[in-house]
């Protein structure tokens, strides 16, 4: 084994645990890859450093920008409100969500999907007194299902299709995995209304949240308090005991939040603590003050200028492994973290001295609550982007129907459609100039870029000729059989980290498999494809599932209970097709 197979494999095993114990963000972590292979010359220069400048990172950018100009021209926002309705029973309810989230996310990225449906499904579920978390894991698998049917629904297909046309010389169709993929669709639908029981009843978010009293304390210092006209830091106020100080509330109502340790206490003050309340409370005895007579702190009340807002920990944001109280993100933003809660229960004690994980659910309050400046540290649960006028709605639904024309009709390839798309759409104004800065998730081409290096350093060093010799040496030349492995490892690789990485990682194993075999290359291709996308059991094996996590108030096993089963559904299914079509 050379010592650059030796480097692959430790990347590729060093990624796995990075990811599975949230030890690195993985924008950060695929950096560290590309730097990797370009440091030790696993790579050339001219290879390492041209995953940045992949036709697939590029294409993932662009469409970002044409999915700001659907959503805030209002088009998606459109679509997601008007299917629901009021269904009579569940099962029509889980039908009433998947079938247009499958649909939708054939041509918008599921994320995009997913993230717009959340806070419409939220008040959709109270209406009908369901659960959330009944309704939630339905609508990430219906979007990830959805995202077989062509190229861009998922985001793993583009990075298959573009390591297939490096291999062949030949270009994907935007609608090649449709009929495969349909297929899986309706069996993925009609599978999980079937196995509806199995998902889990957990309490949402909001509810531990409902009542601020249950959170947080006030307590009011009275005029001939030992501590007036001390600062809150001199006065050992600030950081105490099991909380945190939050805010402060003047006799005038004036609030200062975030309240800064050189403030000064003043007779009359309301001090508004979160954290747990029994160690709070110690405070009346040690530092001379009351309980508050009203409890002023309380969302009913909370005016125009203060807002309390929900969101969840993004998979990939720099916070994971952070406590507040160790960092300047609240005083940076001029907000305060009330209280926090993980797989649907509130952390009990100081909120601030939580280290936070992926997946859990922070209560903020403050004035500069604007869900664009988090974007890739926080996924804020009620934030929806509202139309602007049908106008706009009309012309960039025009304009994505034409981006789709050009490559199936037209012979135009779908980077170029894309940036012609993209064009229209900025010229026309469908999306202002701050939204298509905001549109573009660098932390997210940038995993692209180090899944592509991944991918390319397996096909270059030999790794992936090596196993695709290894498979058929074990299983012999029967194809179906070779074909079954490959998808099942990569269904169960994928569980435990991202899938993008996996199809970087098995595609030019399943091109060579298939070259060797001297089959349809497309058959291991399209079944990778699914593969990789189909993996239902861990909150960590989508994406979407991640984006649920938080909202549904769901543990790390739930998924398993309905996950498990739709995997061996979605395999056998997977196979069928592949075999029927390309075989």
């Amino acid at each position: 084994m050379s010592i650059f197979v030796a480097i692959t494999i430790a990347l590729i095993v060093g990624k796995v645990l990075c990811m599975a114990y949230n030890k690195m963000p993985s924008d950060v972590l695929a950096l560290f890859i590309i730097a990797v292979t370009l440091v030790t010359t696993t790579l050339s220069t001219e290879e390492a450093l041209s995953c940045f400048s992949s036709p697939t990172v590029i294409l993932v950018g662009v469409l970002s920008v044409l999915v700001a100009g659907l959503i805030h021209s209002g088009v998606l926002h459109w679509i997601v409100k008007n299917p629901l309705g009021t269904p009579s029973n569940r099962k029509k309810a889980l039908l009433r969500i998947m079938l247009p989230a499958s649909i939708i996310s054939a041509f918008i990225s599921n994320i995009a999907v997913v993230q717009l449906f959340i806070p419409v499904i939220k008040i959709w579920s109270k209406r009908l007194k369901i659960a959330p978390s009944r309704l939630l894991i339905p609508l990430s698998y219906a979007s990830t299902l959805g995202g077989l049917c062509s190229l861009i629904g998922n985001t793993p297909n583009l990075v298959v299709a573009e390591f297939y046309s490096n291999k062949t010389g030949q270009q994907m169709d935007f609608f090649e995995p449709l009929i495969p993929g349909l297929f899986c669709t309706a069996i993925g639908i009609i599978s999980v209304v079937l196995l509806h029981r199995f998902i889990p009843i957990r309490r949402s978010p909001e509810e531990n949240f409902e009542s601020s009293a249950e959170y947080t304390v006030e307590l009011m210092v009275p005029t001939d308090c030992p501590h007036v006209g001390e600062t809150i830091e001199e006065a050992s106020l600030f950081n105490v005991p099991g909380g945190q100080l939050i805010e402060i509330v003047r006799f005038d109502r004036e609030v200062i939040s975030p309240v800064p340790p050189d403030e000064f206490i003043l007779g009359g003050d309301r001090l508004v603590y979160s954290g747990h309340i029994n160690d709070i409370l110690e405070l009346r005895n040690t530092h001379g003050m009351v309980n508050a007579t009203h409890h002023v702190f309380s969302v009913s009340e909370i005016n125009s200028n203060r807002k309390l807002q929900m969101a969840s920990v993004d998979a990939n944001s720099p916070l994971i492994g952070q406590r507040m109280i160790d960092i300047e993100f609240e005083n940076r933003n001029g907000i305060v973290l009330v209280a926090a809660a993980r797989e649907g229960e509130r952390i009990i004690g100081s909120p601030r001295e939580v280290e936070l994980r992926s997946g859990d659910t922070l209560l903020f309050e403050g004035s500069k609550l604007i869900p664009e400046n988090f974007e890739g540290n926080l996924n804020f649960f009620d934030h929806v982007a509202l139309p602007q006028n049908n106008k706009k709605m009309i012309l960039s639904s025009l304009i994505m129907v034409g981006m789709v024309l050009l490559t199936t009709v037209g012979d135009m390839k779908l980077l170029n459609a894309g940036f012609l798309a993209a064009i229209i759409m900025g010229v026309t104004r469908c999306f202002s100039v701050e939204q298509l800065q905001r549109s573009i998730n660098w932390k997210m081409l940038m995993i692209f870029a180090g899944s592509v290096c991944l991918g390319r350093a397996i096909e270059v060093t030999g790794i992936a000729q090596s196993i695709a010799n290894g498979l058929i040496s074990v299983s012999g030349t029967n194809t179906i059989l070779v074909l079954s492995i490959i998808a099942v490892t990569a269904t169960l690789f994928t569980e435990f980290i991202s899938n993008t990485t996996a199809a970087a990682v098995f595609t030019p194993i399943a091109i060579h498999t298939a070259n060797t075999l001297d089959v349809n290359p497309m058959a291991f291709v399209i079944s990778l494809m699914i593969a990789v996308s189909c993996s239902f059991a861990t909150p960590i094996g989508s994406d979407t599932n991640t984006l649920v996590y938080g909202p549904g108030g769901y543990k790390f096993f739930d998924y398993m209970r309905i996950g498990i089963y739709m995997n061996i559904i979605m395999l056998i299914a997977n196979i069928f097709i592949v075999s029927l079509l390309y075989l």
